[in-house]
């Protein structure tokens, strides 16, 4: 003969779907408690691989260090020298003269946000 299992009783299984659904919702919750922070971080996160990639070879990219260039100004100078709007204006039509040995360099609206947010964020 099989045993039968006691069920749990309704107010328990209850407060237990209750504790699971919240613990999914959660994640959600949070992200939409703050979907400027969350999203300002992934583009500064997006701007940082960009910079990190076809930038720093000759710049200083990060809070500290030298470039490797000597035309080449660090990244967390660029905001001291030059209007923003500028080089956002720059980064659209694309940079041909920063340095003499300077590759062009074109990006697109999503990727200008991105860089431009980096730089931001080497300020704060």
């Amino acid at each position: 003969m099989s045993e039968v299992k006691a069920r749990r009783p309704l107010k328990a299984y209850s407060a237990a779907m209750k504790r699971r659904t919240a613990l999914k919702v959660l994640p959600f919750a949070i992200a939409l408690a703050s979907p400027v922070w969350a999203g300002d971080n992934l583009q500064v996160a997006y701007g940082k691989r960009l910079v990190e990639t076809n930038c720093a070879r000759c710049h200083a990219v990060g809070r500290t260090g030298q470039s490797t260039h000597p035309d080449a100004p660090p990244f967390r100078l660029l905001h001291r020298r030059y209007p923003i709007e500028d080089l956002q204006e720059a980064l659209a039509e694309g940079i041909s003269t920063g340095h003499p040995d300077m590759p062009e360099f074109v990006a697109s609206p999503d990727q200008i946000e991105a860089i431009i947010a980096y730089i931001g964020s080497l300020g704060r």
